[in-house]
């Protein structure tokens, strides 16, 4: 999109006002992170935490599994302002499914939430899916690819411990490597950086950003399952984790 992100995000703001639809494409992903010693979830981009509870219906799926890969119950609770986490025991990896609907990028390019069956004159549409990992502490065994998240981030490998070692990944559609994937190590401190576009092997190589969190973030432009509303399905997936801080 001609836009940064960072004036989507104003844009986003100004619709929320005055009661416009936003600009999805390329934008704003989901995401899990501690508020105050709890795991939220997140909607936005960069530093932006947009609405998360309105978007709750949104929400298709949580789930969450321990170091084995066993079903841990899980569910979302608005609480305030914030979307949390509850889980019956401790889940070492938390996933997320959320539809954001079809939008249609108008010739004024204004982004409305319509298809093209409601808006021929659009330029580009979209429809619209986000996907979430969270891995909170160590795996007992490689990362699988989880049959509700259609696009995923894999590491192939262990978390390294420091940032700014490499970390190769792999990104998944259907459970496959999948080529032209644009890949950006840092969502939420750098989501303006240049992406790194996956080849055949679906793998690109980051340097890990930060020594805290880190939301890797992929998008990969899929064929529409509805081509008379949507030409193409945008699936926007990230993965999250935590390298440990010294101890003080």
């Amino acid at each position: 999109m001609p836009k940064s992100l960072r004036t989507l995000g104003a844009a986003a703001t100004a619709a929320a006002v005055f009661g416009l639809a936003a600009p999805p494409a390329d934008a704003h992903a989901i995401w899990f992170a501690q508020r105050s010693k709890q795991l939220a979830f997140i909607y936005g981009v960069g530093a932006d935490d947009l609405d998360s509870v309105k978007r709750l219906p949104l929400v298709e799926k949580v789930a969450g599994y321990d170091a084995q890969y066993q079903a841990v119950p899980t569910k979302l609770r608005a609480a305030g302002p914030m979307v949390m986490v509850d889980s019956d025991s401790p889940a070492t990896v938390i996933t997320g499914v959320m539809f954001n609907g079809i939008w249609a990028k108008m010739p004024d390019g204004e982004w409305v939430k319509k298809g093209k069956d409601e808006a021929p004159e659009a330029t580009i549409t979209t429809k619209n899916y986000k996907y979430a990992v969270y891995l909170n502490g160590s795996l007992g065994a490689p990362l699988p690819a989880f049959p509700d998240q259609v696009v995923q981030i894999v590491p192939l490998g262990a978390i390294p411990e420091k940032m700014g070692e490499p970390l190769k990944l792999r990104v998944l559609y259907k459970g496959k490597p999948v080529a032209g994937a644009r890949v950006i190590a840092d969502l939420v401190n750098d989501p303006d950086a240049e992406k790194i576009i996956t080849g055949d092997d679906g793998i690109a190589t980051i340097r890990v950003r930060n020594q805290g969190l880190n939301v890797v973030n992929a998008i990969y432009d899929g064929p529409s399952d509805e081509p008379a509303k949507a030409a193409k399905m945008e699936h926007e997936a990230t993965l999250t984790f935590v390298l440990q801080h010294a101890p003080e």
